[in-house]
């Protein structure tokens, strides 16, 4: 049993958050890992709400769709294959949970007739509960190169006073059969050309979710029926006073489902910001917090809900404890702040409502005016429509985007440093910003967006280079706050690129690493992996805070006239302690020489 690794993975960083079981695994599948186990069971924490997988829109209106969800899975890595894995699956629904056969039905990818076999004696199926699957549903691959596979699920039948069909059919997007386990067969490498080489260890990936599979077992035929929701809504309604029903109940489900996301998120560290991870969970919060506005809450709520959370989880995920005080400050400070902005806004949207016909959409500018200066994501503004099902015109929210930024654009290139400085508002305005993961690792995987050298970008960086680096996501700390940046090193593929001298920032969020190249050629596109040096940010942050220690000592003894003066300040604080130093001798101080001096 291998435990459920955090929602922001270290091992991809073209991924947002870890969205499906395998996700810890893909460097064992892809043979840059090796574990001492060649079997492993898990029941990952998966997050749904940004990128390619975002199920945001629908989550509450639904009976499966949800942000933050648990996937069980079982993996083989060279070890068991198909035979096994079917065998597991069909034991373990049948056997194990002890699901009727005849509610069963499986799919396999069509030219896979050895998985359409397989079933037929291993499970007895009939050949028209065997159904074929021609789509790429049925076949799984990690990306557009590397190891691939045809699929096999199984679907449970919840009965015919259900509307839909079986998978296949017309009226398969129903709620009657609903897949409750994936088995992949990774089988296949897929090469650039379009041809498939036979993998020399095939191995095995599978997916149950654990909301959809408690359903099936506790006899209901909606997620939100199940007893990990039902004691969070029911919270929700005793801390409202509001009963989940009409159409309020659709806001208790969003409430319920979106504090175990934010609550997760906050425990692996992510904090709400304006850019990557920290939007989303911003996105997250803001709809949440929207629901509870609409149930009439006029206190803050969300963080009221977390003991609630904790009681119900925090037995299989012990982050919770340790993080409920974050997760509840975190909870109240974001939502007493847009309250007020909410409401502001929310009078914005009814005036201009009231000034449409009953099937005219929203006008963009209105849309982004919202999101602009109130900070309703797009989204949010769109679901606050749904229920009058009036949409927002998208192609003038664009239109109103772009102009902002052109005008954003004019303004930076009439500052100084023109030939210098555009670079920068190039690349963050293709990019964004960078995001930090300097608080919760030291180490981590990022993507190579960009290479500028000698205020120019390039494509590749040889031996011998000298180069600003900028990536997507970065564990170094950028100077800012009087605290310099990290220093460390650039690594792919197991050989050193080089070492990072200073880490600094540009536009206020860019982190910009400069780098020297010492092996190796770098490129726009490569995945590398960032280490920043440990002990000297050790030093560094001890330094930092005994500033801040002394300047308030010095305010205390001479008075609020003192002020703290970056480098002068830095000058005097490792005087200090020098001298602290020389009269104690505490074990093991070392202090930093500062970078510069006035």
């Amino acid at each position: 049993m291998v435990p459920s690794s955090p929602l922001v993975p270290n091992n991809d960083p073209t991924l947002l958050f870890t969205n499906a079981g395998m996700v810890p695994f893909k460097d064992v599948f892809t043979g840059a890992e090796t574990r001492p186990y060649q079997r492993a069971v898990s029941s990952q924490k998966c997050l749904r709400a940004g990128g390619k997988h975002n199920d945001l829109d629908n989550v509450g209106y639904t009976a499966r769709h949800h942000t933050f969800f648990e996937m069980l899975g079982n993996f083989s890595f060279g070890d068991y294959f198909k035979e096994q894995a079917i065998q597991f699956g069909w034991g373990l629904v049948t056997e194990g949970f002890g699901l009727d056969k005849d509610r069963l039905t499986v799919t396999v990818y069509h030219d896979d007739q050895e998985a359409f076999d397989l079933w037929k004696s291993i499970a007895g199926l009939p050949d028209d509960r065997i159904i074929k699957i021609a789509t790429s549903d049925n076949f799984w691959s990690m990306g557009d190169t590397g190891p691939c596979g045809p699929c096999s699920e199984i679907f449970y039948d919840h009965g015919a006073d259900i509307p839909g069909g079986p998978p296949g059919s017309p009226d398969e997007d129903g709620d009657r059969f609903i897949e409750i386990w994936n088995l992949v067969f990774m089988q296949y490498e897929q090469q650039a050309d379009g041809s498939r080489l036979n993998l020399p260890r095939p191995s095995i990936d599978t997916g149950m979710g654990l909301e959809r599979v408690a359903a099936v077992l506790q006899g209901v035929h909606d997620n939100y029926d199940i007893d990990l929701f039902r004691a969070l809504i029911d919270a929700s309604v005793s801390e409202t006073g509001v009963r989940a029903v009409g159409q309020q109940r659709a806001s208790h489900r969003v409430i319920a489902d979106h504090l175990r996301a934010m609550s997760f998120l906050i425990a692996d560290g992510v904090l709400p910001s304006n850019e990557g991870r920290g939007y989303v969970l911003r996105r997250i919060m803001r709809r949440a917090m929207r629901h509870a506005h609409m149930l009439g809450s006029s206190d803050p709520l969300m963080y009221r809900l977390v003991p609630a959370l904790v009681d119900q989880m925090a037995g299989a995920f012990p982050e919770l404890s340790r993080a409920q005080p974050l997760i509840t400050e975190t909870l109240k400070l974001e939502e007493d702040r847009f309250r007020t902005m909410l409401e502001r806004g929310l009078r914005l949207l009814d005036e201009e409502k009231s000034k449409l016909s009953p099937s005219q959409a929203l006008p963009g500018e209105v849309a982004f005016r919202l999101y602009d200066t109130y900070g309703f994501p797009l989204d949010l503004t769109q679901d606050a429509l749904r229920s009058e099902g009036r949409n927002v015109d998208i192609a003038g929210f664009d239109k109103a985007m772009a102009q902002q930024r052109a005008q954003a654009r004019a303004a930076w290139s009439g500052s100084g440093q023109q030939a210098t400085d555009k670079i920068w508002y190039d690349i963050k305005e293709r990019y964004g910003a960078t995001e930090f993961l300097g608080y919760q690792e030291n180490s981590a995987e990022a993507s190579v967006l960009a290479l500028v050298k000698d205020g120019k970008p390039v494509e590749h960086a040889q031996v011998g280079d000298d180069l600003a680096l900028i990536v997507n996501q970065t564990p170094f700390y950028a100077e800012s706050g009087g605290q310099i940046g990290d220093s460390g090193q650039v690594k792919g593929k197991g050989s050193l690129f080089g070492h990072v001298r200073d880490t600094r920032k540009q536009l206020g969020d860019l982190f910009v690493h400069e780098l020297k190249i010492e092996s190796g050629t770098l490129s726009v596109g490569d995945v590398v992996t960032l280490s920043i040096d440990e002990e000297r940010r050790t030093l560094v942050r001890a330094n930092h805070s005994a500033t801040h220690l002394l300047h308030a000592a010095l305010r205390r003894q001479l008075g609020p006239h003192v002020t703290q003066k970056a480098h002068w300040f830095a000058l005097i604080a490792c005087g200090s302690i020098l001298h602290i130093q020389s009269r104690f001798q505490p074990r093991n101080w070392r202090l930093l020489k500062p970078r510069s001096m006035p």
